[in-house]
């Protein structure tokens, strides 16, 4: 039985995030940010945050996290 794996701290969490969240950002807003630079602010920011969120949510950091477990075992 493989013993289970300890969760990292709260630390690590903030920097797994933050490398999940900021390239995706920076990549949607290349690509979407010319197209939507006429509406409003608050519907650039709600269109952004609908597509990074779930996708660092239940994608990158799920795939961060097995990274991470992984190279701690080492």
């Amino acid at each position: 039985m493989s013993t289970p794996a300890r969760v990292p701290s709260v630390h690590r969490r903030a920097l797994i995030t933050w490398i999940a969240v900021y390239p995706t950002i920076t990549v949607v807003l290349g690509l979407l940010g010319p197209v939507t630079a006429p509406l409003p602010l608050v519907l650039r920011t709600l269109i952004l945050t609908a597509i990074v969120v779930p996708v660092a949510a239940y994608v990158l950091i799920p795939l961060l996290m097995k990274a991470n477990a992984a190279l701690t075992r080492r």
